[in-house]
């Protein structure tokens, strides 16, 4: 018979309503919560039988269905947030279409007077290498302290043009057209837990912008209590682990047999150049040394 059993995690009854800071007005806040760990093996072994009671631990048993990418018996978990966002990381957040999102309406609402100013250290150039992304290069204090200052001057002034314009009972959807997408807004975010790992290994890379990165690091503290054992084969099995195409595991066999390294042309330049460089820095090994010069 299969248990039917509602599971609770202490550690995890400690995050509800308890907001985690991000940005300088946001935060992330655990709602509720359904199932854990205990969750995940009883929907794996309702498929595998009882016998698999013998063959595994629990905490083995969800070991080997992230590694093997089962991923049905981690949508048996179930994670409901508020959180406070600026608008632009509100747009991108809302491309992961996998989650259930009720949002504050601008239309029946009026916004608070609440906008992102980023710190000085947090400007960031262009990236010359990465369309959409910011540069490491530094930038000095003084463009730094220029560039604040108006986004602060652009959001108070679009702000009090929005407030006179509700004060003259124009309609609130057409004042809030007015308003940056420094703005904060919030939402109630609903989604499972396979297509929570998967938000969190594209939003905890590096290369992903900085501000979403921020409210990413807050949720996974609450991931790592909901679903202890889950997150330890997160963080083994694909955040911190590596993939490689078929033409890099070929260089990469050279590399370990001593041969001489040839590339193929995909790996000469460019992007995927650059990206295979990447990895092989997160091996120890310096692209520099053990690739030959780009074509």
């Amino acid at each position: 018979m299969a248990d039917t059993r509602r599971f609770s995690n202490p550690a995890a009854d400690a995050w509800i309503d308890k907001p985690i800071p991000c940005l300088d007005h946001g935060f992330v806040m655990l709602k509720d919560y359904m199932g854990g760990d205990a969750s995940i093996v009883q929907a794996a072994r309702v498929s595998y039988g009882e016998g698999t009671k013998k063959a595994s631990d629990d905490k083995g048993l969800i070991a080997y269905l992230m590694r093997h990418r089962h991923t049905t018996p981690f949508e048996m978990v179930d994670l409901k947030f508020l959180v406070k966002l600026p608008i632009f990381v509100a747009r991108q957040w809302i491309r992961h279409r996998t989650a259930s999102v009720n949002e504050l309406s601008a239309r029946y609402s009026v916004m608070a007077d609440e906008f992102y100013l980023p710190k000085k250290e947090d400007v960031r150039y262009q990236s010359t290498l990465n369309r959409q992304g910011g540069s490491d290069e530094e930038v000095s204090d003084e463009l730094c302290g220029r560039v604040v200052e108006t986004l602060r001057a652009g959001a108070e002034r679009a702000y009090g043009e929005y407030e006179e314009m509700i004060g003259a009972n124009i309609a609130r959807e057409l004042a809030r057209t007015h308003l940056p997408v420094s703005l904060y807004t919030q939402w109630y975010w609903k989604i499972n837990l396979h297509n929570l790992l998967h938000f969190l290994e594209l939003r905890l890379d590096t290369h992903a912008q900085y501000e979403i990165r921020v409210y990413a690091k807050a949720m996974s503290q609450i991931v790592k209590d909901v679903v202890p054992w889950t997150w330890e084969a997160f963080e083994e099995f694909r955040l911190n682990a590596q993939t490689f195409s078929a033409s890099e595991k070929a260089v990469l066999a050279m590399l370990l047999t001593g041969k001489s390294v040839t590339l193929p042309d995909s790996l000469q330049k460019g992007g995927r150049r650059r990206e295979f460089e990447e990895k092989l820095a997160t091996l120890g090994v310096d692209p520099a040394k053990a690739l030959p010069p780009a074509g």
